[in-house]
């Protein structure tokens, strides 16, 4: 005869990781987006914003080399230089990236509203605060600097260079939990603005809220955002929900200030013996 077991954890989340860019700080994501179209720009190969976003939350070399995998990046780079693009060529424009990314950076670092309260009542819950980011190291200590200012300092920041493979792969998420010695995963809470960033979380298999106005899906500062009439609004929130739904996150809301019932529903779905 033959025996399995369920082991299920019943106990609270222990850990709430955060993005950085369009969930935590910089409304809209813009600070990568207009280097990403610089760069292209630098290079007679224009891109369109759209473009510019789709690969969104990725390393940023990855970042550049999935622009140029773009059909229609790709076709407008072969009609310039008579050749597809090369690694030579990413490696090349992501060199040129990053001074210009570190350069903007400050520009667009003020925290998004509401997360200074937000991580201050996920603290008093006892949770510990981690990060994830497709930004290097480099680029990281003027955003760290920048967000210490502001008053916020996560437990734990692991960026995509200190891990094997950046998002979609769960390895950021999991080195956080190591470092904030965290366990089981499903005690975890993974928030992105990003599809790559809520598939990292789905990958490590913690619950997931995804972002949809605040950062990279619908792409608009604050104050871009409210100028829009309703109307407009209505469509943008409802093509950026439907992609986070798409994408399976557990929860989708307009931003880091509406987290709370998603985690407080998170808690009961645990204590009933629930997994992400």
């Amino acid at each position: 005869m033959s025996f399995s077991y369920d082991r299920r954890y019943r106990g609270r989340i222990q850990s709430v990781i955060l993005d950085w860019a369009g969930t935590t700080m910089d409304f809209g994501c813009l600070a990568p987006a207009v280097v990403f179209q610089k760069v292209f720009e630098n290079a007679s190969v224009p891109i369109t914003m759209a473009e510019a976003r789709e690969p969104m939350g990725a390393h940023k070399k990855v970042h550049i080399r999935k622009i140029t995998q773009i059909p229609t990046v790709n076709k407008r780079w072969q009609a310039k230089y008579g050749k597809a693009p090369t690694e030579e060529d990413v490696e090349r424009m992501f060199q040129e990236f990053v001074p210009l990314q570190i350069e903007c950076l400050s520009d667009y670092s003020a925290l998004i509203p509401g997360t200074l309260d937000i991580v201050s009542q996920l603290r008093k819950s006892g949770y510990k605060i981690g990060s994830t980011t497709g930004f290097t190291e480099e680029m990281m200590g003027v955003l760290q600097k920048d967000a210490k200012d502001q008053g916020y300092v996560p437990d734990s920041t692991v960026c995509a260079t200190q891990v094997p493979a950046g998002r979609p792969y769960p390895f950021m998420v999991l080195q956080n939990l190591i470092n904030l010695q965290i366990s089981p995963v499903e005690a975890c809470v993974k928030i992105d603005d990003t599809i790559p960033g809520v598939e990292e979380g789905l990958n490590a298999g913690c619950w997931t809220i995804g972002l949809a106005i605040s950062g990279n899906e619908v792409g608009l500062s604050l104050d871009d955002w409210k100028a829009l009439p309703d109307d407009q609004q209505t469509v943008l929130r409802k093509k950026a929900y439907d992609r986070h739904i798409q994408s399976g996150a557990h929860y989708v809301v307009d931003s880091i200030q509406d987290i709370m019932p998603c985690i407080e529903d998170v808690e009961r779905r645990l204590n009933r013996g629930e997994r992400p």
